[in-house]
């Protein structure tokens, strides 16, 4: 699935990736290949993604909005 990260000032991350960990305001999320389509909102946290060779990428967030749509994840990061 495509994984874009986006913060104000930056693009943090675009790629595909196969599994993707979300610190969800009301509880965390694991987003895997032919999610449900979904928006939620994110509290402060870690975003974990694992990258199609396995290997994992993270990335602190002080909140912000996702969207799980078509095998597209967007963050909307703050």
């Amino acid at each position: 699935m495509k994984v874009e990260i986006l913060s104000p000032e930056k693009s943090l991350f675009v790629g595909e990736a196969d599994y993707v960990y979300l610190p969800g305001a009301d509880g965390s999320l694991g987003i895997l290949n032919n999610h449900a389509p979904m928006i939620t909102t994110l509290k402060a946290g870690v975003v974990k993604i694992r990258v199609e060779k396995g290997s994992e990428q993270e990335f602190q967030v002080n909140g912000g909005t996702v969207e799980v749509l078509n095998n597209k994840v967007t963050i909307l990061a703050e």
